[in-house]
């Protein structure tokens, strides 16, 4: 039987490492923590590589922002109320760096039983056994109608609840995302389908009124998004549908009309990896406008904190 032959490796082509391209390099590696304590300190010691480049990017890139008065716009779906970083979004509103949020329905759920419990969040499978799912009494009655009468007076549904919520709450809604963005006078949006939340299903549901405040709504957003222009920042936050479908629309609106935005960051941040923020929240929008996207993919309750902090301590005065 014939013996295979292999290939004679004597001809070999071989290049020096010192010349050839090499994607890392240890100078982007970590640093050891030695006497660092601060957690400046510790962004200074993450790797300059892969996604540790990209969030201190997304810093970056938000402080920038904002020191030209470009907007930083933070569109976000429900999962993270529920992962419990509402606290750090406000402390991001109330410092001036986020100056809009755009959310989908459950926000709306999830942010009003937290101003008005202090908690949130059922056992789904365990309440639809027997039908109970979604039922609360306060969510379904007050937030409803809350809904209703503001929309009634002119405005969008977040700023309805947002008002409700400042008005009847303990503590003026502290804790509330929509009450915080009432309160310093920035859009906050809610983007409803109907028939998706669980307020929908109670019979304050005015699905006329609810259509209109979130038409209201997009149109708000829709104007808002011209203050991205050249610079700013939108974040899409744990939305894999609702938020990149909406910002799409918006943001072809607000071109048609106004000739912009262009030439502005987006970052999609997510547990994983969902066709519809890829697509119409990293892709699409910088086709041929200059602009760029960035995904950083980890829990909410660790990458969002860990990127507000960062913005924050960028942001602080540097000692003399």
């Amino acid at each position: 039987m014939k013996k295979n032959r292999e290939i004679n490796l004597a001809g070999l082509r071989r290049i020096r490492l010192g010349s050839r391209k090499s994607k890392v390099t240890k100078k982007g590696f970590a640093l050891k923590r030695g006497g660092g304590k601060s957690f400046a300190d510790f962004c200074s010691s993450m790797p300059d590589i892969l996604a540790a480049r990209d969030i201190r990017m997304a810093a970056e890139a938000v402080v920038r922002a904002r020191k030209k008065g470009k907007k930083v716009i933070l569109g976000m779906g429900a999962h993270p109320i529920k992962c419990g970083i509402s606290p750090v979004i406000i402390e991001l509103i109330e410092k001036g760096v986020i100056c809009g949020i755009a959310a989908n329905g459950a926000v709306l759920v999830h942010d009003f039983e937290v101003a008005y419990s202090g908690k949130t969040s059922e056992d789904v499978a365990e309440g639809l056994a027997d039908g109970s799912f979604g039922m609360s009494f306060e969510t379904g009655k007050f937030l409803n109608e809350a809904i209703n009468e503001g929309v009634r007076s002119g405005l969008g549904l977040g700023e309805s609840a947002g008002r409700w919520i400042i008005d009847n709450c303990a503590g003026g809604g502290a804790a509330s995302l929509f009450a915080a963005c009432s309160r310093f006078g920035i859009p906050a949006t809610a983007h409803v389908a109907l028939g998706t939340d669980i307020i929908h299903g109670h019979p304050e549901a005015d699905g006329a009124l609810t259509g209109e405040g979130s038409l209201r709504d997009f149109r708000i957003f829709a104007e808002s998004l011209k203050g991205l222009h050249g610079g700013g920042v939108f974040i899409n936050l744990g939305s894999s549908v609702i938020i990149p479908e909406v910002f799409l629309k918006a943001l072809s609106v607000s071109r048609n009309i106004y000739g912009k935005p262009v030439g502005f960051l987006t970052v999609n941040m997510d547990m994983i990896t969902h066709y519809r923020p890829m697509e119409n929240v990293l892709k699409r929008p910088h086709a041929g406008s200059g602009g760029r996207g960035i995904n950083i993919t980890g829990h909410h309750e660790i990458m969002f904190p860990l990127l507000g902090w960062m913005i924050l301590e960028k942001m602080r005065p540097k000692r003399a």
